[in-house]
């Protein structure tokens, strides 16, 4: 069939395909075979025998190409319905994704994307020769393997250890793949064995602008990292909770940057007592570590885990009992995103089989479902949340206010800015021995179970900046609401701040400000609105009146603000007594 024409130089080879149409000519750089030429047009996927392995997905299964897309796409969505490990490899190394992106199969590779394919899984296999050592069989094997159940178009004698999907996929100049593994989470920076990121190999065209792309944003996002860290980012929705905040930040840190144990995934148990912030921290971890927030974040109510039976919902049912096929539903969903937040709420409630099955996937990273199917997590986060010790905590928490009110008055004495800051109060290594964790012992009855925790994070009451915070931002919440569905404005001044945090409950948290809010501004607002005393684009005042509450409190009312800046009292109509009901009912 012959050869382009032309010499080849040292650095260049060519390679007959089996398809005695197609003469194939590849340059070998940075010791790997990319497509250079192609008499033909010839060089798709479907008009050669390669393979599409299924091996890794199935024992022993693989397709041939020559058969439809649409065979092997139903084959592919057939197996991953029955369970199987979308990240399973072959025996020589390889995943399904990477022989997808090899092979151009765009619709399986978004399957297997869905399906929770890490595209930054790297390629065990390295050489022909250097596998065939290592495996201990003849390289004639691996090779005839390496061809038939992945691709053909690759040398024999360079090193693919290490290489992604994404690598691959940029070897075969598909910029349709890079982009799917690009929007999947693919790492454009990430290195093989040989040091080389996916652009290394990429010709000029769409598919290296789609790379350069993408390392560009991605070392915007690492500089603005450093500028602007994960704690400054999750103090903008999170008031207080500064060591919490730290704790947390700093862990994630160390797993970002590759200083953590990757045979095991992190664990944290969040303490303190119910609306204090710890369900939203672990939202905003998920909404930090992930894009999709609705994949990357799960969350597990344990009071739903309480009886032994209940543990069926939690891996799924074995085989003969019903819901087998549905799965669990913690693992049907850590098979979608394998790397997810996951946050165990309320988790002292749960039955302690359910602990006991946690404290494998906590110990081994892995999960072995009702299917008898194992699920790597590794790379997941655990959040588990209990209010165990929160009474403690709240007894301690006179003493821990006192410090925080010091702290805050000095903070103001000195810069405003800083009054916008969280208290930094420490707990006593005394008290966490002592008080703590005895009463978590109780609770899990286990000391492994604990040992296998890696960060165990305080949640401590509000002090009273905090709760300023706290009040002003509910009322920025009520006042948004007023102006985009009724166009009215919504003023308050400090006093009405001071007066509204003394509905603050140390043991139910920031809902007690929330509800407080809701009792004492919402409901004039709703009942002067019901009664049309509200002009329409008007400008509403909270103010404190010198009247006072039926609980003895200080009284808030609502004020018109003219044009004029004059103000007007708004003469809202309390609602029926229910004496006045029973007469009013009498008399008809």
């Amino acid at each position: 069939t012959g050869v382009t024409s032309g010499r080849l130089s040292e650095t260049e080879e060519a390679v007959e395909c089996r398809d005695t149409r197609c003469v194939k000519c590849f340059k070998l750089e940075v010791s790997l075979v990319r497509t250079s030429k192609c008499r033909s047009s010839l060089l798709t996927v479907n008009t050669h025998t390669h393979s599409l392995s299924l091996l890794s997905l199935s024992l022993s299964l693989s397709l041939s190409l020559t058969h439809t897309r649409l065979l092997i796409l139903s084959v592919c969505l057939r197996l991953l319905a029955q369970g199987v490990d979308p990240n399973t490899r072959h025996r020589l190394g390889w995943t399904p994704l990477m022989v997808a992106a090899m092979n151009r199969q765009h619709n399986v590779v978004k399957v297997l994307l869905e399906a929770g394919a890490d595209p930054n899984l790297g390629d065990d296999f390295s050489s022909v020769y250097e596998t065939a050592r290592e495996k201990g069989v003849h390289s004639l094997e691996v090779l005839v393997s390496r061809e038939d159940e992945f691709s053909n178009r690759l040398s024999s004698r360079a090193s693919f250890r290490g290489c992604s999907a994404l690598h691959y996929a940029v070897l075969t100049d598909d910029p349709r793949t890079v982009r799917m593994l690009l929007d999947a989470g693919a790492n454009p920076l990430q290195k093989n064995e040989l040091g080389h990121t996916p652009l290394t190999y990429a010709k000029e065209g769409e598919t290296a602008t789609l790379l350069k792309e993408a390392q560009n944003t991605q070392k915007r996002e690492a500089e603005e990292r450093r500028k602007f860290p994960l704690e400054r980012r999750l103090k903008e929705h999170i008031i207080g909770q500064e060591g919490a905040i730290n704790t947390v930040a700093s862990a994630i840190r160390r797993k970002e940057n590759g200083w953590y144990d990757e045979e095991h995934p992190l664990v944290f148990l969040f303490l303190g007592s119910s609306g204090i912030g710890k369900t939203e921290l672990a939202k905003q971890v998920a909404r930090y570590m992930h894009k999709d927030i609705k994949k990357g974040f799960i969350r597990m109510d344990m009071s739903e885990f309480q009886e032994k039976h209940e543990v069926a919902k939690f891996i799924g049912s074995p085989p003969g009992y019903v819901g087998h096929e549905e799965g669990g539903q913690l693992t049907k969903q850590l098979k979608q995103c394998p790397n997810a937040v996951v946050l165990f709420d309320e988790v002292d409630k749960a039955h302690p089989d359910v602990l006991t099955i946690m404290l494998q996937l906590f110990d081994e990273g892995r999960l072995t479902d009702g299917k008898g199917k194992t699920i790597e997590c590794k790379d997941a986060i655990f959040i588990m949340t209990s209010n165990a010790a929160s009474d403690e905590i709240a007894q301690h928490a006179l003493q821990l206010r006192e410090e925080a009110q010091e702290q805050s008055r000095r903070r103001l004495a000195e810069n405003l800015e800083d009054v916008q800051k969280s208290e930094k109060i420490t707990i006593s290594s005394s008290f966490k021995e002592q008080v703590i964790r005895p009463i978590l012992k109780a609770h899990f009855r286990r000391d492994e179970f604990l040992g296998r925790i890696n960060e165990i994070v305080y949640f401590l009451p509000f002090c009273h900046s905090e709760l300023i915070q706290l009040v002003s931002r509910e009322l920025s919440y009520w006042a948004k609401k007023a102006k985009q569905r009724h166009n009215i404005t919504l003023l308050w001044e400090r006093p009405v701040l001071e007066l509204l945090v003394r509905g603050y409950n140390l043991h139910y948290g920031a809902r007690s400000i929330k509800h407080e809010v809701e009792r004492r501004v919402v409901n004039q607002l709703a009942a002067a609105y019901e009664q049309e005393l509200l002009p329409k684009g008007c400008t509403l005042r909270l103010v404190v009146d010198g009247g006072q509450e039926k609980d003895g409190a200080p009284a808030l009312r609502l004020e018109v603000v003219g044009e004029d800046r004059t103000t007007r009292k708004l003469d809202i109509r309390p609602p029926l007594n229910p004496e006045d009901v029973t007469h009013t009912h009498r008399h008809h």
